[in-house]
């Protein structure tokens, strides 16, 4: 048995969860997320409790139970308290700055770099090295957080570029000359 899936989900207050065949609607104070699920797991809800079951112990059925309960999981949580993901900028003159609803980084290009987050997601700049992006999905909010980091991953040898608060970056040592 999945020992993720076989947890219950308690819903919090303030958050109702409605569902109409296998297409789960979860509605709180930070947002709504609604998303469809294979018919094959059964998802019930009942005294603000979620819980998830499979039919059989079949390989797609044990692989579906587990990460059906995750994604509820966070759906709720994301509705609730919301996700977030922060980023640093290291590197001399990198730095980041909002202009209006878009991202303005300037990280060693010739030119600025602009991302435009897609709706219900958020993106601040507490410091011009510090970028925070939040979201009710988590998915999304790791997935933007993910196409800013690319714009210049962190690099092993001096450890500049755009990384995870609190990611550890391989350093490298650099050629020794004779």
């Amino acid at each position: 048995m999945s020992r993720v899936g076989k947890k219950p989900i308690e819903i919090p207050a303030g958050v109702t969860v409605t569902a109409h065949n296998n297409t789960i609607t979860v509605k709180g104070p930070k947002g709504e997320l609604t998303r469809s699920f294979n018919p094959d797991i059964e998802i019930k809800i009942e005294d603000n409790i979620i819980s998830v079951s499979r039919p059989s112990d079949a390989k797609a059925h044990r692989a579906l139970h587990g990460t059906t309960r995750a994604i509820l999981a966070n759906m709720v949580e994301g509705v609730s308290k919301g996700f977030e993901k922060r980023l640093e900028l290291i590197g001399v003159g990198y730095r980041a700055q909002k202009q209006g609803n878009k991202l303005v980084l300037n990280v060693g290009y010739s030119h600025p770099v602009e991302i435009v987050p897609e709706a219900g997601l958020e993106i601040e700049v507490p410091a011009n090295t510090k970028i925070t992006v939040k979201g009710t999905d988590k998915e999304r909010v790791g997935a933007l957080a993910a196409n800013i980091r690319d714009v210049r991953p962190p690099e092993p040898y001096k450890g500049k570029g755009i990384r995870y608060e609190g990611e550890y970056v391989r350093r490298k040592e650099g050629k020794t000359g004779k």
